[in-house]
């Protein structure tokens, strides 16, 4: 379906380590208590981790609490940086280029206007006290955009897209309810059409109904603007809805991969299988 693409994103080896690792666990990294060390208290969040996210895809990634799947997802947009490993972005220097090799100018730049994100919590992704129009615009303006109207236009037409009045465009996040600043979370993400959309659980936390609708939205999202994403979730249902197809992580390491349907349908992993029937 995808691989005669060339991918929007290919990330390599990725190892996060927590700690710096002793022979036991370098050389033995199968023989990991879970994901830690029982000899040096080394944690390997992320363990030799290998992905390719295809032009007009969306990419699950599907695991418990500790399972590494956010330490990848903020690895990639410099929040945390990685032990090893290397990653290419189609739209950054032709992808001849390790993002992690940039220069931190280069980096703002990457996290400016090739790649968006939405945390879980809002908190994170958002200034509370700066109106939902200053919130796009700063991402408007760190791209090196300074045309005033042009930003709230942008940020008018974005606000409407993900179902938020425009008559609320100066209020703040703090007087929004948890899904309208998600919300606002995405639409700060799209201000300057990035090529990849990054999502870390961004259902977590809401009621039931109002998850229905941001995953919803976010499927409006990828048709409208034809983006690619890379989903994080500990909830196989979340993946289900939106996903081409899935990396299952336990541990900090991949277990399995595939089609969603493949994987739902046919999971091979003991974990996968516990998933899937949590599911029915």
């Amino acid at each position: 379906m995808f691989l005669e693409e060339t991918p929007v994103l290919s990330v390599r080896n990725l190892v996060v380590r927590y700690g710096d690792g002793c022979p036991a666990c370098r050389e033995h990294l199968e023989k990991l208590e879970k994901n830690r060390c029982a000899v040096c208290k080394t944690v390997w969040a992320v363990n030799d981790i290998s992905i390719d996210v295809y032009p007009d895809e969306v990419l699950g990634i599907v695991g418990e609490s500790g399972s590494g799947k956010t330490t990848l997802m903020r690895s990639l947009y410099f929040d945390f940086v990685p032990t090893a490993g290397s990653a290419v972005l189609r739209d950054y220097k032709e992808g001849r280029k390790n993002i992690w090799d940039a220069s931190a100018a280069e980096q703002r730049m990457i996290k400016n206007s090739i790649m968006g994100m939405v945390y879980q919590n809002p908190v994170t992704g958002l200034r509370m006290d700066y109106s939902a129009a200053s919130n796009i615009a700063e991402k408007i303006i760190a791209a090196g955009s300074r045309n005033a109207g042009q930003m709230t236009a942008r940020a008018a037409g974005l606000l409407t897209s993900v179902e938020i009045m425009t008559s609320r465009m100066s209020e703040a996040p703090k007087n929004f309810s948890g899904g309208m600043q998600q919300r606002v979370q995405i639409s700060k993400a799209l201000a300057n059409n990035p090529a990849l959309l990054l999502l870390d659980e961004v259902t977590t936390g809401l009621d039931l109904s109002v998850q229905a609708k941001v995953l919803n939205l976010i499927r409006k999202i990828k048709s409208m603007y034809g983006i690619s994403i890379l989903l994080v979730s500990h909830d196989l249902a979340v993946v289900r809805m939106l996903a081409d197809r899935t990396v299952v992580m336990l541990d900090g390491k991949i277990v399995e991969s595939g089609l969603t349907d493949q994987i739902l349908e046919d999971p091979r992993h003991a974990y996968t299988q516990q998933l899937v029937h949590s599911l029915i």
